[in-house]
């Protein structure tokens, strides 16, 4: 192996000796006496072969070392719920329905099927498993890196400068993001076609072809049907003919990708990429349509150009330093509003300065132009320009664009090491040094996403004044019952953004939870003032008036859910409960109808409609059929288990004439009820019972 890597690193980057020349070369050659003779090239091609194999075990090796531990890893309430277990179209698996709505819909303000048809796959293989979410992001990452190591390899020539790039984007913390985030597989599984497209595209460069090229076409639309990052691909396809494919007339003088390869003017090679363009401009356009529909694209008048202008240097000095220094990452990144003229120019003059660097030896070092725009360029849809949602930086946005980063500095230090006379020592050293501290930070990194408490308690310890990890966290507390510290932190994140109306809305549920009705009523109050078509915030203000008795009011809250959300159960069935406080007992009845039509397994709403169909006072309202059906179905998602269930199981059975099973539900009843120490419930119980042993059923007149 010796061997191959000093022929490969004396090209430095150029083409590749064409395979012929080097036999006809080595055929020249004659083993000198006492020396070993020169390698069979059947056993070169073998054993370059076998080196291949060996780097891309480790590749995947190492992705597992760091990224292994998140197969152990619960979901996290930051758009898991929205791509995957609050998702009924993804939860369902692959049908035929939802493979429908996968290419229809811009549910989360994107338009990306192979994403959600990713999603589906993995509910069909693990159902909500959410070690089989994070596995599908681990081995789409590895082969990410796999690919990669491939492409700059056959691309370049430069075995371990290949290796090392593709090492470093496989360990790199910032890539955490984007792996251990079940959400993020749009990140990886994009990036997988996109770099396909970048491989079928150097397929087509070296053997010409409209199938081939065709090829290039497919693999780029998958990718856009993915994630509509890769509208940067057709520029970064033009930087890779002038190097390392060196397709561009006036690259000529620092060697190609063969020194066969026909030479070609850059308005060429651009017109090339024409109907890649076509197909980037279609994809911006529905997103920017999908993101404005959710009021997710910032208006000039909340951020004007000047501002946005200023924040570019920025956001990519930024990106540059998380690079280097990958340290206190965190999702979000509180933003600033506004910076400093001091720190805006200095931003500027390093950006400015390293541009004209790699300008001036764009012929002699030409990947030091090609990985400088390269990161320069991929990052432009998410610099600031088009403010689009409300994460200005994030450490996702870095996945592809860094790759740019980690071939300058990479050839830049094999160039700059070439003439120390142990450099392969130094650089061999100083590699491991590096790629072992990358390990240990990465695999830190990603032990934060193991569940949402660690994941936002870190955040907050890296960040200040976070409203978003302040009201995530205290979603989750709340979920798992400790309601004082969750109120705490939904506190903490108003008092940092008042006008936010989900933790307006949340804080409310929070204290009606633990009893502080009127305050809660407050909060709902405020999140409607900030957007009064808030359908929950209207529910949840019916709630809490009706548990004041102000039950008008709550019904005209319900009714406003409704107009907004026709589809939300809760507010049916509430209503429902509502109006037969009212005594409007029919229109309760088409609300809890309503509400089953939504939930069919909605339990409550089965009883609650079973027993008003059995007893109400109206005869023409009672159907003794259709209440047992119900009040069985209610049974069977009780467990058989519940008396206030059982209890309108046996009024159905009554009214249906099958008194036998009345008596029998209403007894059992009675008997949970009493070691429940359910008294009220079970006097009730028990006088029904006598109406059922004498045969008669139980109307709400009787009582």
């Amino acid at each position: 192996m010796g061997s191959h890597e000093n022929r490969f690193e004396a090209l430095q980057g150029a083409a590749p000796i064409p395979l012929g020349k080097q036999m006809s070369q080595k055929s020249k050659m004659k083993a000198r006496p006492g020396k070993a003779a020169a390698m069979p090239s059947g056993a070169v091609r073998l054993n370059e072969r076998w080196t291949v194999l060996g780097v891309c075990i480790f590749l995947t090796a190492i992705v597992w070392v760091v990224f292994g531990q998140t197969l152990h890893h619960e979901f996290v309430n930051f758009d898991d719920d929205q791509y995957v277990y609050e998702n009924p179209q993804v939860i369902h698996g692959l049908t035929l329905h939802g493979i429908a709505w996968a290419f229809t819909t811009a549910h989360s303000a994107y338009w990306h099927p192979l994403t959600w048809l990713c999603h589906m796959l993995d509910c069909q293989l693990w159902g909500l498993n959410a070690g089989g979410h994070h596995l599908t992001n681990v081995l789409l990452h590895a082969a990410n890196a796999v690919l990669l190591f491939l492409l700059l390899r056959r691309m370049t020539g430069a075995w371990w400068r290949s290796v090392f790039v593709a090492a470093v984007f496989a360990v790199h913390p910032l890539d955490a993001e984007s792996v251990a985030w079940v959400a993020q597989c749009k990140n990886v599984l994009s990036t997988f076609f996109w770099l396909l497209t970048m491989g079928a595209y150097v397929g087509y460069v070296c053997k010409p072809g409209w199938q081939r090229y065709g090829l290039v076409v497919v693999c780029y639309v998958m990718g856009l049907m993915s994630k509509p990052m890769l509208v940067t691909l057709p520029f970064v396809l033009c930087l890779l003919d002038y190097w390392p494919l060196q397709r561009v007339s006036s690259a000529r003088a620092t060697g190609g990708m063969s020194s066969t390869m026909p030479l070609q003017s850059a308005a060429r090679l651009a017109f090339e990429k024409v109907p890649l363009l076509a197909l980037a401009v279609v994809s911006s356009v529905v997103t920017y349509l999908g993101q404005k529909s959710l009021g997710a694209v910032a208006t000039l008048e909340h951020s004007p150009f000047g501002v946005r202008l200023a924040k570019v240097p920025v956001n990519y000095v930024t990106y540059l330093w998380k690079t280097v220094w990958p340290e206190g990452l965190a999702i979000p990144y509180p933003y600033p509003l506004t910076f400093s003229v001091s720190t805006v120019a200095l931003c500027i003059l390093l950006l400015v300065g390293v541009t004209l660097l790699v300008l001036r030896t764009i012929k002699s070092k030409p990947y030091m132009a090609v990985g400088w725009f390269w990161f320069l360029g991929t990052m432009v849809p998410v610099i600031g320009l088009l403010q689009v949602g409300n994460t200005p930086v994030a450490d996702r946005f870095t996945y592809v664009p860094q790759i740019g980063l980690y071939v300058l500095l990479t050839w830049s230090a094999a160039d700059l090491c070439a003439r120390l006379r142990h450099r392969r020592w130094i650089t061999g050293g100083l590699s491991m040094v590096i790629l072992v501290a990358l390990i240990f930070c990465a695999h830190k990194q990603a032990s934060y996403w193991r569940n949402s408490e660690v994941l936002w308690t870190h955040t907050l310890a890296c960040t200040s004044d976070n409203d978003t990890a302040q009201y995530n966290l205290a979603e989750i507390l709340l979920k798992k019952g400790r309601v004082g510290e969750a109120i705490t932190h939904f506190k903490q994140s108003l008092q940092i953004n008042p006008g936010a109306k989900d933790a307006q809305n949340d804080l409310g549920g929070a204290l009606f939870q633990s009893g502080n009705v009127d305050e809660a009523i407050v909060h709902y109050q405020q999140a409607l003032q900030i957007n009064p078509n808030f359908a929950d915030a209207h529910y949840n203000l019916g709630n809490a008036l009706l548990q004041k008795g102000n039950v008008d009011e709550a019904i005209v809250h319900y009714q406003q859910a409704l107009q907004i959300n026709p589809d939300h159960a809760d507010a049916h069935y509430n209503l429902g409960n509502a109006l037969l406080q009212k005594g409007n007992v029919a229109e309760a009845i088409v609300h809890y109808q309503q509400a089953l039509q939504i939930n069919p397994n909605f339990a409550d709403a089965q009883n609650n409609l079973a027993w008003e169909l059995a007893t109400a006072a109206q005869a023409s309202l009672r159907n003794g059929q259709q209440a047992m059906k119900l009040a069985q179905q209610a049974n069977q998602l009780a467990g058989g288990q519940d008396p206030v269930v059982l209890r309108t199981l046996a009024a159905a059975c009554a009214e249906a004439g099958r008194f036998g099973d009345a008596r029998q539900s209403a007894q059992k009843a009675m008997d949970l009820a009493r070691a429940a120490g359910q008294t009220d419930q079970m006097k009730m119980i028990e006088g029904e019972l006598k109406l059922y042993t004498a045969g008669l059923p139980f109307h709400q007149e009787n009582k």
